[in-house]
């Protein structure tokens, strides 16, 4: 039995057995029967009033992406991005191989690069807390109210 076409022995003379399970009884998961019950998706409420036009208070110009901002360590106003990079360069002295990144949780660090020329392995050598982990700014609340409500 070799060739094309070949079946094994048996194999086309082979039942179906009854013992199979049935699964379109109450186990099928339907509207009224679900297998657990899941959060609905609720779409976010479209505000009628646009999100206010803020001033960066280090730079003084308009803040046009508030998703982008971070809030100041003291007021809690929104401030742009590069912004507060341009302040922790001033206040730190920054080697050739140093620059500042912003490394997530509200914090930003100072990165020294090593050895490599297309900067893949960096160390951080120092952690700048930029916003309070435990306190969140008003104004990110209501931005965030209107991406998602879930």
């Amino acid at each position: 039995m070799s060739g094309r076409g070949a079946r094994r022995r048996g194999y086309h003379r082979r039942e179906r057995s009854d013992t199979r399970p049935d699964y379109t009884k109450s186990s099928k998961k339907t509207a009224e029967n679900p297998r657990y019950e899941r959060l609905r998706w609720t779409p976010p409420v479209v505000a009628i009033d646009p999100l206010p036009v803020l001033n960066c208070p280090y730079c003084g110009k308009p803040i046009k992406d508030l998703a982008t901002a971070i809030a100041d360590r003291h007021t809690d106003t929104p401030v742009h991005f590069d912004c507060i990079i341009a302040t922790i360069a001033e206040s730190e002295t920054l080697k050739k191989e140093e620059a500042i990144a912003y490394i997530g949780g509200g914090c930003f660090g100072i990165l020294t690069f090593t050895g490599s020329q297309n900067n893949l392995r960096f160390t951080i050598k120092k952690v700048v807390e930029w916003e309070d982990r435990e306190h969140r700014a008003e104004w990110r609340k209501t931005m965030s109210e209107r991406y998602s409500t879930t």
